[in-house]
């Protein structure tokens, strides 16, 4: 089982996680959006794809996305799963930390995503299936120093992916949180410091970390497998993760209340 002949829309998809999503998925037979900033890596990632399109926007600019939509559904005819996996990390003391740089850590984090996902919503909703994935972090689990922007955006992504996946799982939608630990990537390099520089260095954990060819196949079994909390981690993360694990009995009984008429009760109670 594998998401061959599937239309799968990646943010995030010029480099790390996101790029090698691509290409695994890309390998399996899916058809892959690419979209990011950087036009020009996003089309190196397209050229190792045999059925990609490259689809750039900067994923804060909101007004865009309906017509970003418009243009990836069309495409090929739907999106079969959307994953946010565009992202931005930190490493300050809050104590230091200027207030822009939670903004954007938080716009880019948790308001793109949810942005984004919005926009899509409707289509899938109205075809009655489709999948949507939330890369978060083993931080959105667990308050990590000198990340307080980030984790709060991560903890916010989750609870609004668990909340979308308890209204939409029966209309026929699959959510899943996907929770990395440290993977190979530029991520720390590429984290906002106090001032909202670029911190321009990595970490040891990181460069350490698990492969990003590795952990996308990890992402990309455990959604087949229809995992809804899913983490890619090892060592100390992984234990963390696991302890900050959503049961699936809690996940089946708050899905369970929009199956029960919670919406329609609360509907009814309002008027």
């Amino acid at each position: 089982m594998n998401f061959s002949g599937q239309t799968v829309w990646i943010t995030g998809a010029s480099s790390g996680i996101g790029a090698a999503l691509a290409r695994e998925l890309a390998a399996d037979g899916a058809k892959v959006i690419l979209s990011g900033r950087n036009e020009a890596a996003l089309a190196t990632v397209a050229a190792d794809c045999p059925t990609a399109v490259v689809l750039p926007f900067e994923s804060t600019d909101y007004d865009a996305l309906p017509a970003l939509v418009e243009q990836a559904w069309n495409w090929q005819g739907a999106v079969d799963l959307l994953i946010n996996n565009a992202g931005i990390s930190q490493r300050s003391l809050a104590v230091d930390t200027a207030l822009p740089v939670y903004q954007r850590i938080v716009d880019v984090d948790l308001l793109a995503p949810i942005a984004l996902t919005q926009a899509l919503l409707g289509r899938m909703v109205a075809r009655g299936s489709g999948r949507l994935a939330f890369i978060s972090s083993i931080a959105g689990k667990v308050g990590v120093p000198m990340r307080t922007a980030y984790c709060a955006a991560k903890h916010g992504l989750i609870g609004y992916a668990d909340a979308l996946r308890a209204e939409t799982a029966h209309l026929g939608l699959k959510v899943h949180v996907i929770s990395p630990g440290s993977i190979r990537t530029d991520v720390s390099r590429n984290a906002l410091t106090a001032d909202g520089s670029k911190r321009g260095q990595s970490d040891k954990v990181i460069d350490n970390g698990i492969e990003p060819a590795v952990a996308a196949r990890a992402m990309i079994d455990a959604m087949l497998a229809d995992q809804r909390d899913i983490i890619v981690a090892e060592g100390g993360e992984k234990q963390m993760g696991e302890l900050r694990r959503t049961p699936d009995a809690l996940l089946d009984q708050v899905g369970g209340l929009m199956s029960a008429g919670y919406a329609a009760r609360m509907a009814a109670e309002a008027q």
